[in-house]
This record gives C-alpha cells, sequence and structure tokens, in this order.
C-alpha cells in the first residue's frame, strides 16, 4: 500500500467528522427555535385564557351596576307614586318599575351565567399558568443543553480541522488537488476498498495488470471509471492460528 493511502483515508474520516459536526450546530438553533416557539404559541393560549376571563369579569362589573342604577330609578319612582293624583299616574309609574324590575331579573339572570362560566375559565388560567411555569424551566433546560452541546461539538469541529489540516499538509499539492476534487464530486467519498478486484464504490471490475499494479503499492491509484482513489487490503491467511 502507497504510504500516503492512510493519509488519504484519514482524512476523509476528517471530513465526515466535521460534517457531522456541522450537521448538528446548525440543527441546534433550529431545535431551540422550534422549542422557543412551542411555549410561544402556549403563551399566546394563556394570554387569550386571561382576556376571556378579564372580559367576564367586565360584563359582570357592568350588570352589577346596571342593577344598582335601576334599583335607584325604582326607588324614585316608588317616591313618585306617593306623589300620583290619578289612577292612570298611579299605573305609569307601577308599569316603569315592572319594567325595571325584569331589567334588573334580566342582568341577574345573566350575572348567574358569567359566575357559571368564569369557574372553567378560572380553572383553565391557573392550570394554564403552571403548565407554562413547567414547561419555561423545561425549555431553559434544553436550551442549556443545547448552547452546551453546540460549545463542544465546536470545539471537536476545531479540533478535526487542526487534524485534517496537518494531515493535508503532509500530502503533495497535487494529491491535495485531486482529493478535494472528488470529494466535491462525490458527497465525501474520496478512497475505495479493492475487494475480489473491484472497486467497492462503483463495482467495476479493475483491468489485471492495474490491479497488479495496485497491489504493488508504488504510486496512489484511481478508480478509471468513477475516478476515487483505490486501495487494497491483501486477505491474511491463518495456519494454526497463526498469521502468515
Amino acid at each position: 500500500m502507497h504510504p500516503d493511502t492512510n493519509l488519504v483515508i484519514q482524512i476523509q474520516s476528517f471530513d465526515q467528522k466535521i460534517t457531522a459536526f456541522e450537521k448538528e450546530i446548525a440543527t441546534l438553533p433550529k431545535h431551540i427555535a422550534a422549542i422557543e416557539k412551542t411555549l410561544d404559541s402556549h403563551n399566546r393560549k394563556l394570554e387569550a385564557d386571561k382576556a376571556a376571563l378579564s372580559a367576564n369579569q367586565k360584563e359582570r362589573k357592568v350588570k352589577e351596576v346596571e342593577i344598582q342604577t335601576h334599583e335607584q330609578k325604582i326607588s324614585k319612582l316608588k317616591d313618585q307614586m306617593l306623589g300620583a293624583k290619578t289612577n292612570e299616574q298611579y299605573r305609569a309609574f307601577q308599569n316603569e318599575i315592572d319594567f325595571i324590575q325584569k331589567e334588573i331579573r334580566k342582568a341577574e339572570d345573566r350575572i348567574l351565567e358569567l359566575m357559571s362560566e368564569s369557574e372553567p375559565l378560572d380553572a383553565n388560567v391557573k392550570k394554564a399558568e403552571a403548565a407554562l411555569k413547567e414547561e419555561k424551566v423545561h425549555v431553559e433546560q434544553e436550551k442549556s443543553v443545547a448552547r452546551d452541546r453546540t460549545a463542544q461539538d465546536q470545539k471537536w469541529l476545531d479540533d478535526v480541522r487542526g487534524q485534517r489540516k496537518e494531515a493535508l499538509g503532509r500530502l503533495s499539492p497535487k494529491t491535495v488537488q485531486a482529493y478535494e476534487r472528488i470529494r466535491k464530486k462525490h458527497s465525501g467519498i474520496v478512497i475505495s476498498e479493492v475487494v475480489d478486484g473491484r472497486c467497492s464504490a462503483c463495482q467495476i471490475a479493475l483491468r489485471p495488470q492495474y490491479f497488479q499494479q495496485l497491489r504493488r503499492g508504488e504510486e496512489l491509484m484511481f478508480c478509471e471509471n468513477c475516478g476515487r482513489f483505490l486501495f487494497y487490503n491483501p486477505p491474511k491467511s491463518f495456519e494454526n492460528g497463526i498469521a502468515s
């Protein structure tokens, strides 16, 4: 095997690790954004529940004020009834009092309805507040884990990039150019093992003379079909448990 072959294999391994780290680093902010979006959705739901409860309470206050106003009117009308001089005046006052009392009963009925509606609204708000509090803690924990993981991945990424740079420096410029060209063409799969006389990447058989040349390991060689670097590991024979 040519001495540079192991370097090419090593550099390919570095590139695969770099790709994995870069992918994970890019994914983590998306993960944070997703959980924050969920939290924002729950926040909006809580605000809607609070708004509904607040509207319920405001309407109850309005109805209570209406009842007080109606009762004051009835009190005045009753005082005025005492001064009625004819039956028609008396009946007019009475009719107006009856009408206002009906309005009071309507307001009281509506208050009862609002009180009945407020119980589940209040329960929803309390439940949502408790759930949101727990979720905020969970989200902060998730964000902390994601930030720590990103920092660790970035450290590893920098380390691997440094090792890759050092390994590339041990190859000739011509080999480096060939490596980068093949990596771009074949999505990072730069070197392929020859198994049973075939390139394991494209499965095309090598010419016998070319295969023999590869086995001698005197130079870096490329697959004549797919263009990848080639390497060959000769099979080991074992006799009596001892490698020969």
